[in-house]
């Protein structure tokens, strides 16, 4: 048997350092078995999903060296790689397992399952779906659906006993099936959920391990159920322990910056990042701290991996690059360094921003300077403002950060047309607005124009400079979140629907 293993990323935002982690163990067990490493886009959700979001993973995830041998962008045997030019394949299965009387129809409309989930809520129960479709006579079912009314399909799952599932890293868990939903495969709209996608996927594309977080290992029972039900052999599975602030709560971007081009931009090397990932829960048997992916492939052994939350530590990260850095020549790292900021197109618009500021080439490193810098150094009186509360300043902080991290598109008139809205919205003049923008991207309030500027840095950097300067001036408590959200969207609003609102 050729093992096969596969990461399958959502490209609905930015490369996430949990998807390389997960890629990195991936790519080791396959390899240090002598089998292949497959990459699949699941890109069923697509509202968010974009063209733009999945060059980002395969551009980052190439950066720090994690190759694979099929995916969407080389091919290969199982094409194609991407779900959405899957979506034919899907509905026979979904349909098949209603033939052979493991799934069933559902015409609840959303009204209907919110009113089912606030009644089981008033009784103290846990939500979940009540199996109100298995309770209509075929006859029923036939006159609904030639009646063209909407419906999903949902698969049976039994109501009492227990599910034993086998974990490669953590032996038999067992989860009671009272708390497995009975899943929908199959949406209104035809498209199928991540976990039919997900089964059928990996079974056509003979993937033999499949390690992922332990987030989904509540869904195990779902996946092995599934499996049953088609007569397929399952993969082996393999749950992860999640990488963690230092708090211990799920990494998250509100507490540590999570994406790759994040630490890319500032200037961590992809080595030195690969590195780090392995040493979350896992290590050599000599305990080096130092070693390449080679090493690792070379000395792999998947019980070597620690189940205890792993504790994503920017610091020791920091300091690992250092050891990679020092490990250089001279001649080396100049053209590491050259390397790093050598994007022309970057560099031209930086010139273009400092030209009208400059008489003297000199004068180019103190006008340049923070495009290239991790973090200003900030402090609160830099925000005080004679036009703007503190509140309303933090305010447009973090409103400003909920709005561009939604945006799909990141330029000149996009970042600008987003933060001109929000001042508009806000009753600001933008005058007063900004200079709280231009402290937090630059340090300063005389700088090159700042949202340009925050074009040129990227929305990575962006996002960490905006979220610095909030925790500066002082982040909203969990209370003031709640509120500041409804805010938030209320501004959006035409004045006198938001007033409805607010009433």
């Amino acid at each position: 048997m050729t093992v096969r293993t596969r990461i399958a990323p959502s490209p609905t935002g930015f490369p996430h350092v949990g998807t390389a982690y997960i890629a990195l163990f991936n790519l080791c067990y396959a390899k240090q078995h002598g089998g292949e490493f497959i990459l699949r886009i699941e890109d069923t959700d697509q509202l968010r999903s974009t063209p733009e979001s999945e060059q980002m993973i395969l551009d980052s995830l190439r950066w720090l060296g994690l190759n694979w041998s099929e995916g969407p962008d080389v091919g290969g045997p199982h094409a194609p790689y991407r779900q959405s030019e899957r979506m034919h394949i899907y509905k026979q299965y979904a349909e098949q397992l209603i033939e052979k009387g493991h799934a069933f129809y559902c015409f609840a409309t959303a009204e209907e399952l919110d009113q089912m989930r606030a009644e089981q809520q008033a009784r103290g129960e846990t939500p979940k779906y009540d199996g109100r479709g298995l309770k209509l006579s075929s006859e029923e079912v036939q006159q609904r659906l030639d009646a063209g009314e909407a419906h999903v399909i949902r698969m049976k799952v039994p109501e009492d006993g227990i599910c034993k599932v086998n974990d490669l890293l953590r032996g038999e868990v067992e989860i009671p099936w009272a708390q497995v939903d009975m899943q929908v495969l199959l949406k209104t709209d035809g498209l199928p959920t991540y976990h039919l996608a997900n089964v059928v996927d990996d079974h056509l594309m003979q993937i033999t391990h499949v390690f992922r977080g332990e987030e989904w290992l509540p869904s195990a029972p779902k996946h092995q159920l599934l499996y049953q039900y088609f007569g397929w052999e399952m993969p082996v599975l393999g749950h992860m322990p999640l990488l963690r602030n230092p708090d211990k709560s799920k990494l998250s971007k509100r507490k540590n910056p999570t994406s790759i081009n994040y630490y890319r931009d500032i200037g961590v090397l992809p080595e030195a990042l690969l590195n780090y990932l392995a040493r979350m829960g896992w290590s050599m048997p000599d305990e080096r701290e130092v070693f390449t992916l080679a090493d690792m492939i070379a000395n792999f052994d998947i019980q070597r991996v620690s189940l205890g939350g792993p504790i994503f530590d920017v610091e020791k990260l920091n300091w690992l690059n250092g050891q990679w850095i020092k490990a250089l020549t001279p001649a080396q790292l100049l053209d590491t360094i050259l390397a790093w900021q050598g994007d022309r197109q970057k560099l031209e618009d930086i010139a273009a921003a400092i030209q009208p500021r400059i008489h003297l080439l000199s004068e180019a490193v103190n006008w340049a300077g923070f495009y290239f810098n991790h973090m200003p150094t900030l402090t609160a009186e830099q925000f005080e403002s004679k036009k703007l509360s503190p509140e309303q300043v933090r305010q447009s902080l973090q409103f400003a950060i909920w709005r561009l991290e939604g945006m799909f598109t990141w330029n000149n008139d996009t970042v600008s047309q987003t933060l001109m809205d929000l001042a508009n919205q806000m009753e600001i003049k933008l005058r007063d607005f900004m200079p709280a923008f231009f402290i937090a991207i630059a340090g300063s309030t005389s700088a090159t124009p700042v949202m340009q500027a925050m074009v040129t840095i990227g929305p990575d950097l962006t996002f960490a400079r905006l979220r610095h300067a909030l925790d500066i001036v002082g982040a909203p408590s969990k209370k003031e979140l709640k509120v500041w959200e409804k805010l938030n969207q209320q501004l959006k609003l035409p004045k006198n629907e938001a007033n409805d609102t607010a009433e």
